[in-house]
């Protein structure tokens, strides 16, 4: 079964038209190499995504580590804080809008410098 920009499956709604539009396309695609729907569907989301929105790589990289003044937020190769709070909570709440807004990624790390979690925001 082939879908159109009017009859798609149901998990893709949500999805901004761009992407979703690009997800069909590639969907279709799968399901004349014969991939089974469901797989079609997941991997058709994933590449669309990457098609559209561009490569996690591509982002700046921006990381929280700790700092004498309390927590800190820094590109990758940043010598310089780009924002400082004396919570980690202020400071990522801060962190998240200012990397959707820079079109990057975020590691969050512990006190100790170990990595907590990766955000990748979209």
């Amino acid at each position: 079964m082939s879908w159109t920009r009017n009859d798609y499956p149901d998990s893709l709604k949500n999805l901004p038209a761009d992407v979703r539009n690009k997800a069909i396309e590639i969907a279709n695609a799968l399901l004349d190499e014969g991939y089974e729907e469901g797989r079609a569907i997941a991997i058709a989301t994933d590449r669309a995504h990457q098609s559209e929105e561009g490569d996690i790589s591509d982002k700046t990289e921006y990381h929280i580590t700790s700092h004498d003044d309390g927590w800190q937020l820094k590109k990758a190769d940043g010598k310089r804080a780009i924002l400082v709070e004396n919570t980690k909570d202020k400071l990522l709440s801060k962190a998240k809008d200012y990397v959707t807004d820079h079109s990057g990624t975020l590691v969050v790390h512990k006190e100790d410098g170990s990595v907590e979690e990766h955000l990748y925001q979209r």
